[in-house]
């Protein structure tokens, strides 16, 4: 995998992320690899971004704030 030239530790933006909208978490951990245990115990310390209800049982990111996360580290 080719790393990204600014940040030579993380994982580059996939053109998969769109740049607006909601993502579900298998696309967010497929650009930002953490298990799931970990992404949820992020979001709950507020390390990573909350998520949107989109209904009773569907959660969602905004991309624009994943891509913000991703552009921090």
């Amino acid at each position: 995998m080719q790393q990204s030239p600014k940040h030579p530790n993380v994982f580059p933006v996939t053109p998969a992320l769109p740049q607006t909208g909601f993502i579900r978490l298998p696309q967010v951990l497929s650009v930002f690899p953490v298990s799931r245990s970990t992404w949820w115990a992020g979001v709950k310390s507020g390390k990573y971004p909350q998520p949107v209800k989109i209904s009773p049982r569907c959660t969602a990111w905004k991309a624009e704030a994943i891509r913000a996360l991703i552009e921090s580290v």
